[in-house]
């Protein structure tokens, strides 16, 4: 052979374990009618095209987009534009961004009722910032209950109006809307820093999120709501159905996504035509109120959105007890759906829904055949973002007894790594809990934990969080699943070992438990996933990755049973909640005989009826 003539060697090097799943990968790889192997066993082939070097065929290549593969601010082109994503990791792009947040942190903010475009006053009362008590936000003046009642009247007489609009018209303030969120983007990522707590990741995602539920909810509305669908019906008869809006609706929605489902609640009622009072979060007043001017700015008519700051069982049990209330979006706790619910039973007046998005008692089902890294590396994503602090993270992590000790022992080397701190810095990975109460929940379970089950794994804590509602993420392996009593809402992750018999039994014991929002499986075996999702009573199920971030019109989120009402957010069929619908049949004979007989072709086999 010639000894001087290029080649190349193919040498997998590793341990056992990680050379099955290796080889799998590579003969699909090879079989691929591109690949080298697969075209040097073709005798057609020409062997200089063989033979040559990737770097010269990817050099050679064209610098333009594949037609077949649209670029992400093209990803959904035939509905709507996509939201713009920030590239942390490119110094260059995201060194304006950091300017903007570093500025934006230094002013002052503050939220007041909003009613009919005006802002009232009253007590001020300050807003700190979770990861450091000693930070001054902004301000916050709650609503009175004269407040109150004005929104409610105000909302009620400019209902009819705003429900007269076109679809268009609703829908073109929903995109001016998501417009000025990104040309706002810093602003509104320094408030979900401060306010929030969010990472700059996190807050980044939480302004896509607010900005893909305006675009998707102002393209449902046109598709859903311009034109009544005509249905079948016999000769001289026309059939149609249409949605209608309700009413005022009341949105009341939570902390740790004070501005995505603040805008998604409210902005998928106002494209259905309604009216709506707006109660954010006790912990995040400035975010809403940040949001509600921009769509005031954007189009909404002044009269027809209104923001009532305050406590939920002032503001927001004199909205959903009175009789003008025409339906209520919420999202929160299971015990608070559940008297909102039963407020709305009680009520005088039309019968109201509740669209509520709850807790869950989340899992992630790891079979021997995963790939130990990927599982670990999306059970840390899953349980420790956003603190665990949202609905969607992992709470429960079902590892198969033959991987268990692996799995412990890489995640809490995975746990050391994580960087815990100050949100605005780019390297923290954790930020804190929203408030003492939910420390103190945290703590308390921490403690439990510890007497009850098995500590396997804590993330270093810095000095400098003393001042701020920091928790270090843990991890504890308990017994069984029934030793939780309900959700833990923050970055506690608790593992049980099963063994490959008990699959169903895993799959019966998660449903036990009413909760069903979403569920994670880390297998590479088809059969095994199939027979998961057959099974499992939840929302949202993801296989082989993480179990967070659920992208708006992609993946419609929500849960059932105690998670949730549905419909989903984000989905098809979101905008329907919050409308009603109405069916009108017209005699078209009635009015001197039936023009679609007339304009019938004489002949009936030209006309196609004996064909």
């Amino acid at each position: 052979h010639d000894q001087s003539a290029p080649r190349r060697v193919y040498a997998p090097v590793g341990s056992h374990k990680d050379l099955l799943p290796y080889l799998v990968r590579r003969l699909l790889e090879n079989g691929a009618n591109t690949s080298f192997v697969n075209r040097l066993a073709d005798d057609a082939a020409p062997i200089d095209d063989v033979i040559r070097s990737p770097a010269g065929i990817i050099g050679d290549a064209p610098y333009q987009p594949h037609p077949g593969i649209p670029l992400p601010a093209r990803l959904f082109a035939v509905e709507r534009e996509n939201s713009a994503g920030v590239d942390l990791s490119d110094k260059a792009s995201l060194a304006p961004l950091l300017a903007g947040i570093e500025d934006a942190l230094g002013a002052a903010w503050t939220a007041r009722p909003i009613v009919g475009g005006v802002e009232f006053d009253g007590t001020p009362m300050p807003v700190l910032d979770p990861s450091d008590q000693r930070r001054h936000v902004g301000t916050v003046i709650e609503a009175s209950e004269s407040a109150t009642q004005q929104a409610l009247a105000a909302a009620r007489a400019a209902f009819p109006n705003w429900s007269s609009a076109s679809a268009d018209t609703r829908a073109s303030a929903l995109e001016k809307y998501a417009d000025l969120i990104e040309a706002r983007r810093a602003e509104a990522m320094a408030l979900c820093i401060r306010e929030a707590g969010k990472t700059i990741a996190d807050a980044v995602a939480e302004v896509r999120e607010a900005v893909d539920f305006a675009r998707y909810y102002a393209a449902r509305a046109r598709a859903d709501f311009s034109e009544p669908i005509q249905l079948p019906g016999p000769t001289g008869e026309d059939n149609h159905i249409s949605l209608a809006a309700r009413g005022v609706f009341a949105c009341i929605s939570p902390w740790n996504f004070p501005l995505a489902i603040f805008s998604g609640q409210v902005l998928a009622a106002l494209a259905a035509g309604n009216a709506v009072i707006a109660k954010p979060a006790e912990q995040t007043p400035l975010i809403a109120a940040f949001a509600v001017r921009l769509m005031h700015q954007a189009g909404i008519p002044e009269d027809v959105l209104h923001l009532l700051p305050g406590a939920g069982v002032s503001v927001g049990a004199a909205l959903t007890g009175h009789e003008d209330i025409a339906g209520v979006a919420f999202t929160g706790s299971e015990q608070t759906a559940r008297r909102i619910a039963a407020a709305l039973a009680a009520k005088p007046g039309p019968l109201a829904p509740l669209i509520a998005e709850t807790g869950g008692q989340n899992v992630m089902i790891v079979d021997s055949s995963a790939l130990l890294q990927q599982a670990v590396g999306d059970a840390v994503t899953s349980a420790f973002s956003s603190a665990g602090q949202r609905c969607s993270c992992l709470r429960v992590v079902f590892v198969q007894e033959e991987i268990a000790a692996a799995f412990i022992t890489m995640l809490g080397g995975a746990m050391q790594e994580l960087e815990l701190g100050d949100p605005k810095l780019l390297a923290t990975d954790v930020g804190p809990l929203i408030d003492g109460a939910a420390l103190g929940v945290m703590q308390a379970h921490a403690a439990r934990m510890e007497r009850e089950a098995t500590l396997h794994s804590v993330s270093p804590l810095p000095e400098s969080s003393e001042f701020g509602f920091h928790f270090a993420p843990r991890a504890f392996e308990i017994g069984s699943l029934s030793m939780l009593q309900g959700e833990v809402f923050g970055p506690i992750l608790h593992i049980v070992r099963y063994s490959s018999g008990q699959l169903d039994a895993v799959v019966d014991a998660i449903n036990k438990t009413g909760y069903g929002l979403t569920l994670g499986i880390q297998s590479r075996i088809d059969s095994t996933t199939r027979r998961i999702i057959a099974r499992a009573r939840v929302g949202n199920a993801y296989v082989n990755r993480n179990m967070i971030g659920a992208v708006v019109g992609v993946q419609p989120f929500g849960g059932e049973g105690l998670s949730g009402t549905g419909p989903k957010a984000g989905g098809p069929r979101y905008l329907h909640r919050f409308a009603t619908e109405r069916t009108v049949t017209i005699n078209t004979a009635a009015s001197g005989g039936n023009l679609q007989l007339l304009s019938l072709d004489d002949d009936p086999i030209k006309g196609g009826i004996l064909d």
